[in-house]
């Protein structure tokens, strides 16, 4: 009887592990399988060659196959094949696997915060649309190339112009993560047969890994080398601090909204981040957002219970530049002439182009660091002492 049991149990087993190996797709051709130790899908009719090396970034992976093939894979989102031109695209290839002529142009970039590392690494070319008007941008090379033509206004994010992207014969439109709050639009222009990439960049919490995203976007348009030359430059610029001991001085970065309440950053986001690599201590430790969120709001009387006491108020000027003088700060709310960084004439405010500007954030790191350590203060490019 036992071994009749025993035999019953074996059979099952077997039986349940082949169902398992069926359902899952092992010990068959699969078109989009993990490519060894790489971890590279691997795809029916190409050969998989190397994986682009990554410092810092941790949203993506782009990875090369022979021929000139390349896979942009976006983590928690979507995977893209660039064919390179002359190339057809593999028959067998997975659906989950969109398909770009490369290089990619004729982009509707409506991710704003990705057009300067475009434009550092001399691809703004490939751009033909963008969803901000040209007073709209903080640096020059967009805005000539917008005043010539070379790159017009498709509309909002959440209000494209579809027949201009259609007219413009769009071969990719990428978006920020805002999209997520409009999915029908998304839909709209997968709809037209054009392409969406969603830019993942905000959910770096390393600020080099933001900038690390020119890589993915050199992959796209054929400026790897440029990208990889740029992105090594603002690594080298905030080298000098990796054995810098950190001064212990407090920071608080936030803004007042309209209805009254703090808006400060998640201590994972990445503005935290430089400022601890920049020398100072983001005043809040382990604040988090319970849906992941970058931003989050507080009552001001909460905001004066921990940031009271903080050496450096940095006022978040590329969301609300309302605030340019002290004065402007206290009109906000009076209960901010109680903060000791107020009392001791220690605040600042950023400009606009803060959000814009991930192209060069290591001149943001080493603008915090002047800050906490009280040096070259005169050498700053983001943050203005108010008055």
């Amino acid at each position: 009887m036992k071994n009749r049991f025993k035999r019953g149990m074996v059979l099952f087993l077997a039986l349940m592990t082949a169902t398992v190996l069926l359902l899952s797709g092992c010990g068959t051709k699969n078109s989009e399988s993990a490519s060894g130790a790489s971890g590279a899908p691997e795809i029916s009719g190409l050969t998989y060659s190397k994986t682009m090396k990554l410092d810092y970034a941790k949203e993506f992976n782009v990875y090369y196959y022979k021929d000139g093939y390349k896979l942009i894979d976006i983590k928690d989102d979507a995977k893209y094949l660039i064919v390179p031109k002359g190339k057809k695209a593999p028959e067998k290839l997975s659906k989950k696997i969109k398909v770009l002529r490369g290089p990619v142009k004729n982009i509707y970039l409506a991710a704003t915060a990705s057009m300067a590392l475009f434009s550092s690494m001399d691809a703004l070319d490939n751009i033909s649309m963008t969803s901000l008007k040209s007073g709209g941008w903080s640096f020059r090379s967009v805005r000539d190339a917008m005043n010539a033509g070379k790159i017009v206004y498709a509309g909002k994010y959440s209000e494209p112009d579809y027949e201009l992207l259609l007219d413009k014969k769009c071969g990719l439109a990428i978006e920020s993560t805002m999209i997520y709050h409009t999915p029908d639009v998304k839909e709209m222009i997968e709809d037209l047969k054009i392409p969406v990439m969603v830019d993942r960049s905000s959910y770096e919490s390393n600020p080099l890994g933001r900038t690390e995203w020119i890589k993915l976007y050199g992959a796209l348009t054929g400026h790897e080398k440029q990208a990889q030359a740029f992105f090594e430059k603002q690594e080298k610029k905030i080298s000098a601090l990796d054995d810098f001991r950190n001064t212990e001085k407090t920071v608080a970065f936030f803004y007042i909204s309209t209805d009254g309440k703090a808006v400060v950053r998640s201590s994972k986001d990445y503005v935290p981040t430089m400022i601890e690599m920049a020398g100072g201590r983001y005043v809040f430790k382990k604040l988090t957002d319970s849906d992941g969120k970058t931003s989050v709001p507080m009552t001001i009387e909460k905001f004066y219970d921990t940031a009271a006491d903080a050496d450096y108020i940095v006022y978040n000027g590329s969301i609300d530049s309302t605030v340019r003088s002290m004065d402007d700060l206290i009109a906000k709310d009076p209960i901010m002439k109680k903060f000791k960084a107020v009392k001791n004439g220690q605040c600042y405010a950023t400009g606009a182009s803060m959000y814009q500007r991930t192209d060069i954030v290591g001149d943001m790191i080493l603008d915090f660091h002047y800050l906490v350590t009280q040096k070259h203060l005169s050498e700053m490019k983001f943050l203005t002492k108010l008055k």
